[in-house]
């Protein structure tokens, strides 16, 4: 016995959806998931639907209605620059766990316990974004939601950016100049040791290293060695 499948319908399957509306009307093409190269190899086909988990293609004239042409290599790629992909449920899931598990990370590595001056575990971590009752954000990658955990978790539990250590090597004659410009960026100044030239040990926040170097380097031609203070 042959089963009757309409002439408008396709079946696909382990397809990733990129969706577009337009006219009133929504269109569909099916990719092969984690496939960004060129036109045949992101698409399963080149065919345009009104709904590809039913199977059902789009009809010719909503085609030429929304796009002006039913060329339909033409419209797909017009749906791959301006739709937007399909996520399912169970995939969303699985995404925001490892989005999760990888903002938790960034914030065990950049972050320390300021009295231990120890790191955080992981799972601790991603415990206290439990009780934070942290939601991730799709679009913010991981590194800018880490910077926005650890003010929140700053307010529940101690916790503080691990300093970076630095070894300036200055030549003394621009040296003790430098110097003053670089103070504002300094937290705790470790040693200073004045020979042929001016050797600093300091610690600073993360966030300064950038300014920092980008002084030294317009300023003199020292050298500038760093490691994260534990």
């Amino acid at each position: 016995m042959s089963i009757f499948t309409p002439t408008n319908q396709i079946r696909l399957t382990n397809v990733a959806v990129v969706r577009m509306k337009r006219a009133w009307k929504r269109f569909e093409i099916a990719c092969y998931k984690n496939k960004v190269v060129d036109l045949d190899e992101v698409l399963q086909t080149h065919s345009v639907f009104g709904n590809v988990s039913k199977g059902q293609v789009a009809k010719k004239e909503d085609l030429i209605t929304a796009f002006g042409t039913d060329d339909q290599t033409e419209i797909c790629k017009q749906i791959l620059t301006k739709g937007e992909v399909q996520v399912s449920d169970k995939e969303r899931h699985t995404q925001l766990e490892q989005m999760f598990r990888d903002i938790a990370t960034i914030v065990a590595d950049k972050c320390v316990n300021p009295e231990t001056k120890r790191p955080y575990a992981v799972i601790l971590i991603e415990r206290a974004m439990k009780d934070i009752h942290y939601s991730v954000k799709t679009i913010e990658s991981t590194k800018q939601q880490a910077s926005e955990v650890i003010k929140q978790l700053k307010e529940k539990m101690k916790i503080e950016r691990a300093h970076m250590r630095l070894r300036f090597i200055l030549p003394v004659n621009e040296g003790k100049k430098l110097k003053e410009k670089l103070k504002p960026l300094i937290k705790v100044i470790e040693s200073e040791d004045y020979g042929q030239q001016l050797e600093i040990i300091c610690l600073i926040d993360p966030g300064c290293f950038r300014e920092i170097d980008e002084l030294i380097k317009k300023e003199t031609k020292a050298k500038l060695l760093w490691k994260r203070s534990m």
